[in-house]
C-alpha cells in the first residue's frame, strides 16, 4: 500500500494542514516533509484555506517544521485507493452465520 501523510502544525498564529508522500521524524528538532501533495484547485468553488496553501507552499517541494509547532500526524491510504477488511465476529462464518445455523429458505 502507498500512503500519505497529514499534517497537521501552527504557522502564523494559524493551524495549517499539509499532505505529503514523504515524512522523516529522524531529525531531533524538525520534522521533514518531501513530495508535498497540493489541493485540487479545479473546483467550482475556491476554499480560501487551501487557495492560501497552494500560494505559500505551491513551489515547495521539501519543508522543515519544528517538533513543537506540529499538532497531528495521519497516515492515509493514498488517494483513490482503499482497503476493506472484512471482520467476523468469533463464531461466525464467512457467511455471517453462526455455526450449525440453518440458512433461510426463500419463501
Amino acid at each position: 500500500h502507498l500512503y500519505l501523510y497529514r499534517v497537521h502544525f501552527k504557522w502564523k498564529e494559524k493551524e495549517i494542514q499539509l499532505t505529503a508522500k514523504s515524512l522523516d521524524l529522524t531529525h531531533p528538532y524538525f520534522v521533514s516533509i518531501k513530495d508535498i501533495v497540493l489541493p485540487q484547485d479545479k473546483k467550482l468553488i475556491i476554499d480560501p484555506s487551501d487557495d492560501d496553501i497552494r500560494k505559500t507552499f505551491g513551489e515547495t517541494n521539501h519543508i522543515m517544521i519544528p517538533f513543537q509547532a506540529v499538532i497531528l500526524i495521519e497516515e492515509l491510504l493514498e488517494e483513490g485507493k482503499t482497503s476493506i477488511m472484512h471482520l467476523n465476529n468469533v463464531g461466525e462464518e464467512k457467511t455471517g452465520k453462526k455455526k450449525g445455523e440453518q440458512k433461510e429458505k426463500p419463501l
